[in-house]
């Protein structure tokens, strides 16, 4: 039986309001703000901080940087100091103790954070990717009030940091097809999108 749903996407494909209004129409909990809350918490960072950082590596400044304390006898000494508390590697831990407990209450949906890489082994998880046309994914970045040139380049570097985040992490490229029971293109509309999902778990519940 599906108790978990899975979405990774591609960025500005509408993702965020069709788990909204998934989990809403299930009735269960979301996890996607409320996750990033969940990991700042216990990494004791602020949430802005975690979300500028999460599904991304460390920038080139901040492993020099990083590098650099870690060479140093403070750095070598002081295991709770930010740096140390706010790297990638530090925040790829905590988020994926927090999608484990997640799932561990079941009946959610979990978007993005490499769930889908977490929970690739649980019987009662089923893993989406959502995806758009390039040019619909600028218009709707458009209409949230990104300038133009702002919405084209956020669909390009957004995506080409969550590759690098998937290959540093899992060692697969991004998407990793495999790994999801579908791929689904978002220009067919919300509602399509999310009948397509609620198939999908009729689908898999009937055969289990």
């Amino acid at each position: 039986m599906t108790r978990i749903v899975t979405i990774e996407r591609e960025y500005g494909c509408g993702a965020a309001e069709i788990a909204r209004k998934l989990a809403e129409h299930l009735g269960w909990k979301l996890w996607d703000q409320e996750l990033t809350r969940e990991v700042a918490r216990l990494a004791h960072c602020h949430q802005t901080t975690v979300a500028e950082r999460e599904e991304r590596r460390d920038p080139l400044y901040y492993r020099l940087l990083k590098s650099f304390a870690r060479g140093s006898y403070e750095g070598a000494v002081n295991m709770d100091d930010p740096l140390h508390l706010l790297d990638a590697d530090s925040l790829m831990r905590v988020s994926e103790r927090v999608v484990h407990n997640a799932a561990a209450q079941g009946n959610c949906v979990i978007v993005g954070r490499g769930s889908q890489h977490f929970l690739r082994d649980r019987q009662d998880t089923l893993r989406f990717f959502l995806y758009a046309p390039r040019e619909q994914k600028v218009r709707r970045l458009i209409a949230q009030g990104n300038s133009p040139a702002d919405a084209e380049n956020l669909v390009e570097t957004v995506d080409h940091e969550r590759a690098a985040f998937i290959k540093r992490y899992f060692d697969v490229e991004w998407p990793n097809r495999p790994v999801y029971h579908a791929m689904i293109n978002t220009a067919a509309g919300d509602e399509a999108v999310i009948h397509a999902i609620l198939s999908f778990m009729d689908r898999s519940q009937a055969a289990a």
